[in-house]
């Protein structure tokens, strides 16, 4: 049985937890906190990932890959390169709707992108939102080449969880066979 790492990272409230919570299927290993400081986040959400998530899913007989999702906000930056360690490919989560956050994920995105050169993709979530932009106008905002794969994307709904996943494995099978 061979085993694949793979991160899921992203700004803070980009949905990674759900992300990993609509696919693994165990339960996921989260380590969420409440917000206590009187924060924007706090603003946002009540609760926060302090160090990572964690979820399995069995592909076949011979395949299984692990999700590391990792804390959003940047006073939990240390993590980052822990959950980086091994990784043969990472998922950076955007949220469509909050084109505040786009520098911030450019920045992790570069961020992981130092840590190892392993394949990635971009997932433009909350495409089910009425602000969400298009994949193709985030491409722009991100300054995203074209050879990046960058998919739509709604972390709550299984299958679509499951395609983004799906396109970054075969990413890292296709770089393994070169």
């Amino acid at each position: 049985m061979q085993t694949v790492k793979m991160v899921v990272t992203g700004p803070f409230s980009a949905g990674k937890t759900e992300f990993i919570r609509s696919i693994s299927e165990i339960d996921v290993v989260s380590t969420e906190r409440k917000i206590s400081e009187n924060t924007q986040e706090a603003q946002q959400k009540d609760i926060t990932t302090v160090a990572m998530d964690f979820g399995r899913i069995t592909v076949d007989d011979e395949l299984v890959l692990y999700l590391f999702g990792t804390p959003g906000q940047r006073r939990f930056d240390f993590m980052w390169e822990i959950l980086a360690e091994g990784m043969l490919g990472f998922v950076v989560l955007v949220d469509s709707a909050k084109p505040e956050t786009f520098r911030e994920a450019k920045s992790i995105l570069e961020t992981f992108r130092a840590y190892a050169p392993t394949p990635y993709v971009v997932a433009a979530n909350k495409q089910d939102h009425p602000d969400a932009w298009k994949p193709e106008d985030l491409r722009i905002a991100l300054r995203l080449e074209p050879e990046v794969k960058l998919l739509p994307c709604i972390a709550k709904e299984r299958d679509s969880v499951k395609t983004v996943l799906l396109e970054l494995l075969y990413t890292i099978l296709a770089e393994m066979e070169s």
